[in-house]
């Protein structure tokens, strides 16, 4: 009798491009494997929950029309229909993609408690959501441009 084979942990990620869920597989990669992938800037971000000086990333004040994608994995994060100017120096969403492609954890860290925003898919830091964003949703999700890569549609 032959052991069975491990069955693969998938988990529900939206697509934007074609409007459907599908399942994929977590992405897990050692810092080491990481370190190889991204800048030394994006991995202090993405990887160990840095964040990046207000008003120096690339997408706080970018107006192109497309999608925020994860720079680990790729994943599709936020629209830019979703992007509002916030004043806080930081690229700002009212709503991700999906609420399957983002996930969130309490951070304690500063000396004060903020919601953590994460990549669903491979756990990579975002940023942190505020419950003081515009309508429809009342969110300010604050995303750090170095955890993004923008594709124009």
């Amino acid at each position: 009798m032959s052991d069975p084979k491990p069955s693969v942990r998938t988990i529900a990620i939206f697509n934007a491009s074609t409007g459907k869920v599908g399942n994929v597989e977590p992405v897990v990669k050692t810092d080491e494997e990481w370190r190889k992938l991204l800048t030394p800037d994006q991995f202090r971000v993405a990887r160990h929950k840095a964040t990046e000086l207000a008003c120096s990333g690339e997408f706080w004040k970018s107006k192109g029309k497309g999608i925020y994608q994860c720079v680990c994995c790729g994943t599709d994060l936020f629209r830019s229909g979703e992007k509002f100017e916030s004043g806080t120096g930081w690229p700002s969403f009212f709503a991700p993609v999906s609420p399957l492609n983002v996930r969130t954890e309490t951070d304690r860290s500063l000396f004060m408690e903020r919601t953590e925003v994460l990549c669903a898919r491979c756990g990579a830091h975002l940023g942190h959501v505020f419950d003081d964003g515009p309508p429809p949703t009342g969110k300010r999700y604050c995303i750090n441009s170095i955890a993004l890569n923008f594709k124009a549609q």
